[in-house]
């Protein structure tokens, strides 16, 4: 079994409230969203860690687009294209 610890940090009441309604249609204690809610928000920031990191190895191995072609491409975006 995981060893668990108590946390605490204050939240501002509405949000609670709000909690608690989705806690009791969900049959849930606040804890179980709340230790939900973590661990998206942990499995979403190790996904950014991994993003960056890729990244930035990607840099160093010279696997960039050139500024002036990012730049273009947005500026198309949603331009309608001329059909021949």
């Amino acid at each position: 079994m995981k060893t668990q610890k108590t946390v605490s940090f204050r939240i501002n009441a509405v949000k609670v409230e709000a909690l608690d309604k989705i806690a009791a249609n969900a049959r849930r204690d606040r804890s179980f969203l709340l230790n939900e809610a973590v661990d998206a928000y942990l499995e979403w920031n190790a996904d950014f860690e991994q993003s960056i990191l890729r990244g930035i190895q990607d840099a160093r191995e010279g696997r960039v687009v050139d500024h002036e072609v990012v730049r273009r491409r947005l500026n198309s975006v949603g331009k309608k294209r001329k059909t021949a």
